[in-house]
């Protein structure tokens, strides 16, 4: 206990997100002991069932009245709806002829693919709030962009990576996400006043069932990376542009939203919305979607450059954030 106690203390001082860790031994373990035979056809069903209840959560998290308060700043929602589904798809798609020479063909549609998903929720909020932004609007617009992404991301992949990427999408495809995805969303909405209690007692302990559900998402689609042997196809080369790829990807799409909101004349609250939640991309709602979308199909290589997105995305996010909290708080302090 001693041991474990003084491992914890050590982790809270290297501020290390046991999110993130979950995922890296995930992917460890995956490349160790691989899911196979039996034990990955088990797997394949719980997480489809456990898929189908966080979008169950998901769905009765939303209020539909915060939802049409929140249409009425109709402007800035369009405006993030338009960078995470408009803006962001084409810088995908017009990086392609460059980056399949670099990446190859799977890390190359699998950088478009983390174009194509939508905008995280959790963090998107957070760093709103700690930037002391429009955190209302925030709610709406990043839980708007999860909502209209059940339906635009399925077909922005048929649009997109199915004729330039080599992606098979059939018309099972599409009956399965609104199984799986949307049919439990709207079920969340309709029983969201029986759920919503229940959801309140357990608190934030039920964001734990979020991450496992991710991270067993994850250990899947690297069990089966692994066994196509997927760790052969790429090198350090590959690995090292990747990052590089997120990096320019990520500086691109937060110089265009600083731009956006200062020309549409959005007060300064709601620029730090614009930012946040227009240039980010969600691993909770993109591995799901992923396993929905790609069912049969090789998606080792479609998922990790969303997955190193993501933890790319945090840290600058997470320090772009402190920066515009401390500017704020220092001119607020000067005025008063």
């Amino acid at each position: 206990m001693g041991i474990l106690a003084a491992l914890g203390r050590g982790c809270k001082k290297l501020r290390l997100d046991w999110f993130i860790f979950s995922i890296l031994v995930a992917v460890g373990v995956a490349a160790l002991l691989p899911a196979s035979g039996g034990t990955a056809d088990v797997l394949g069903w719980v997480n489809k069932v456990g898929i189908a209840l966080l979008f169950f959560l998901y769905g009765a998290r939303m209020s539909p009245r915060d939802t049409l308060e929140g249409l009425k700043h109709w402007r800035l929602h369009t405006t993030v709806t338009a960078l995470t589904f408009i803006v962001f798809p084409l810088l995908g798609l017009l990086s392609q002829a460059a980056l399949k020479p670099l990446l190859g063909e799977g890390l190359a549609s699998g950088v478009l693919f983390l174009t194509l998903v939508p905008s995280t929720v959790q963090s998107s909020i957070t760093f709103v709030s700690i930037a002391r932004g429009n955190v209302p609007a925030a709610i709406v617009s990043a839980s708007a962009s999860n909502l209209i992404g059940v339906v635009a991301t399925p077909l922005l992949v048929i649009a997109l990576m199915t004729a330039t990427s080599g992606v098979h999408i059939d018309g099972s495809s599409i009956v399965e996400i609104c199984v799986q995805l949307l049919l439990p969303y709207v079920l969340g909405q309709l029983l969201r006043p029986w759920v919503l209690p229940i959801m309140n007692k357990i608190g934030p302990k039920l964001g734990l069932y979020d991450k496992a559900v991710i991270v067993l998402v994850v250990y899947t689609a690297f069990s089966e990376a692994v066994s196509e042997g997927m760790f052969s196809q790429i090198s350090w080369a590959e690995a090292g542009w990747l990052v590089l790829t997120c990096c320019v990807i990520l500086a691109i799409v937060l110089g265009l939203t600083a731009a956006v909101g200062r020309l549409f004349h959005f007060s300064v609250a709601d620029q730090r919305v614009v930012q946040f939640c227009g240039s980010k991309k969600s691993l909770a709602t993109g591995m799901p979607m992923a396993s929905v979308l790609f069912a049969g199909q090789p998606i080792g290589l479609l998922v990790l450059p969303l997955m190193v997105f993501h933890q790319i995305q945090l840290i600058v996010c997470a320090w772009l954030a402190n920066r515009y909290g401390r500017e704020y708080d220092a001119e607020h302090a000067a005025a008063s």
